[in-house]
C-alpha cells in the first residue's frame, strides 16, 4: 500500500473555495443599499429567510400579479473585461421591471441573484448598488436576493446576474387591449443596446475589429467603447404608468431579444400591421458601428438591436402627441415613429 509521508490538512470550506467571512463582509456593505428601496409595504429588514412585502388589495377590485424573470446576457462579460460593476445592476432591474410594466402593472419589488467565482466584496457592493438604483427608478423594493460562490463552476473574476420582479394591475387593465387600425406608435429612445446583441456587438467590433474597450468608441468621440457598450438601460415602468393615467394606451412591447418586428409583433392581433418608419427617430451611433464593423445586413441589426427605441407604446391616435410630450417630461426623448394598419400581424421596417 501506498505511504503517506504527512496526514494532508483538515478541509475547510474556505480550502474547498468558499470564502464565508467575505460573503459576510459583502452582506453589510450591501444593506444600505437594499434599505434605500424599501417602500412602506416592506416589512422587517434584511436577513430573514424570505422578503416580506405587505400588499393591500383594498386598493383594486379585482388585483392581477404579474411577475418577470431575465438576465443581463452577455453584458455581463464586457463588465467583467472592463471591471466596472456599478451600472450592469440597472439592466437587471430594466430588463425585468419594464416586462411587467408593457403589461399595465405598476412594479412592487424585485429579487436578484448574483453568482461568482470568487467572491470580492467590492464587486458585490458595485453589483448591488447598481440593482438599488434601478430599484429606485423603477419605484420598487429590492425586497431579497442571495449572492453564490461557485468555485469549480465558475472562475473567479466570472460572474452572473438573474433578477425577478413581481408587480399588479387591475384585471380590467390587463394589457394589451383594443389594439386597432388607425392607433400611432409612439417610440421612447434607448441611448444604447439594453441588454441586447451583445454576442454579435462583440463579435464584431472586439473580435473582427480588433477594438480596445479602453479606446475611443468611435473616431472622434469622447468616452470609451466600455463607456459606450455599458451603458445603462433605461428604466421605463414609471412612464407607462404616466402614460396610462392620461392618455388612451393600447399596448406597449418591451423591445428586447428579437427587435423591433419581433416584439412590436406579440402585441398584434390577428388582424393588424405594424408599420414602423426608420428615419422618424434618432438611432445612436453604435448600431451603425456594429453594422460596419460586422458587415451585418440590415435585416439582422433589426432583428437583434433595439435601434434605439426601448419600448413602443401603442396610442389612440388623436393621443399620439400628447404621448410623446408626456414621454419627454418624464426624462424620455420620444417621436411618433409609425402606425397600425389592416393586416394579419406583421411588422414592417420602412424608411421614412
Amino acid at each position: 500500500m501506498p505511504r503517506r509521508d504527512r496526514t494532508p490538512e483538515p478541509l475547510t470550506y474556505g480550502r474547498a473555495g468558499v470564502d464565508i467571512a467575505a460573503g459576510e463582509i459583502a452582506v453589510e456593505r450591501i444593506k444600505d443599499h437594499v434599505r434605500s428601496t424599501f417602500r412602506p409595504e416592506v416589512v422587517g429588514d434584511i436577513g430573514g429567510f424570505g422578503g416580506l412585502f405587505r400588499f393591500d388589495p383594498s386598493r383594486y377590485r379585482e388585483p392581477v400579479l404579474v411577475s418577470s424573470t431575465d438576465g443581463v446576457g452577455t453584458k455581463s462579460l464586457v463588465a467583467r473585461l472592463a471591471r466596472t460593476y456599478d451600472t450592469i445592476g440597472v439592466d437587471l432591474v430594466a430588463m425585468s421591471v419594464d416586462d411587467i410594466a408593457v403589461q399595465g402593472a405598476e412594479p412592487l419589488f424585485f429579487l436578484d441573484y448574483v453568482s461568482v467565482g470568487r467572491l470580492e466584496p467590492d464587486v458585490i457592493e458595485a453589483i448591488v448598488a447598481g440593482v438599488a438604483d434601478g430599484c429606485r427608478q423603477a419605484g420598487c423594493a429590492l425586497l431579497g436576493g442571495e449572492m453564490s460562490e461557485h468555485p469549480g463552476v465558475m472562475e473567479p473574476g466570472e460572474f452572473d446576474l438573474v433578477g425577478f420582479a413581481v408587480g399588479v394591475v387591475e384585471r380590467s387593465a390587463v394589457l394589451p387591449a383594443g389594439v386597432r387600425p388607425g392607433d400611432r406608435l409612439v417610440g421612447l429612445a434607448s441611448p444604447g443596446l439594453r441588454c441586447n446583441g451583445y454576442s454579435l456587438a462583440r463579435a464584431a467590433l472586439l473580435e473582427r475589429e480588433g477594438r480596445s474597450l479602453d479606446g475611443p468608441a468611435w473616431p472622434g468621440a469622447r468616452h470609451t467603447l466600455a463607456e459606450e457598450l455599458l451603458r445603462p438601460s433605461r428604466i421605463y415602468a414609471p412612464a407607462l404608468l404616466q402614460l396610462r393615467r392620461h392618455v388612451e394606451v393600447h399596448a406597449f412591447a418591451h423591445v428586447t431579444g428579437g427587435g423591433i418586428p419581433g416584439n412590436l409583433q406579440r402585441v398584434l392581433p390577428e388582424r393588424c400591421d405594424a408599420v414602423v418608419r426608420r428615419g422618424s427617430w434618432e438611432e445612436p451611433r453604435i448600431f451603425a458601428e456594429v453594422q460596419a464593423a460586422g458587415d451585418v445586413a440590415d435585416g439582422e441589426m433589426e432583428r437583434v438591436f433595439n435601434l434605439g427605441l426601448g419600448m413602443i407604446a401603442v396610442v389612440h391616435p388623436r393621443d399620439a402627441l400628447k404621448a410623446v410630450d408626456l414621454a419627454r417630461a418624464a426624462g424620455h426623448h420620444a417621436w411618433v415613429v409609425g402606425e397600425v394598419r389592416e393586416g394579419d400581424g406583421k411588422v414592417f421596417l420602412a424608411r421614412a
